[in-house]
């Protein structure tokens, strides 16, 4: 089950679980769709996978599967290339 992670790791804008713009890789690394189009280019820094639209979970499912509540921010990894 997807973490749902509530940040971006680029620029910590917060990213809650019934976001349009939480971009995630296979390993669930999620960033912004700003920072994954602008500074990424939609590859992940970490991986090298690419960034695609997160999907959103039902809100009647949070109540049993809530959203992860740790941020990850890790900016210097999203340099601008």
């Amino acid at each position: 089950m997807l973490e749902l992670r509530p940040s971006c790791e680029c620029c910590d804008t917060d990213l809650p679980p019934d976001s349009t713009q939480a971009r995630i890789c296979s390993f669930e690394c999620t960033f912004c769709a700003d920072c994954a189009e602008t500074r990424l280019q939609n590859r992940c820094p970490n991986c090298g996978g690419e960034l695609v639209v997160r999907p959103r979970r039902p809100a009647e499912k949070l109540q049993r599967h809530p959203a992860s509540t740790t941020r990850v921010h890790k900016p210097a990894g999203c340099a601008t290339s």
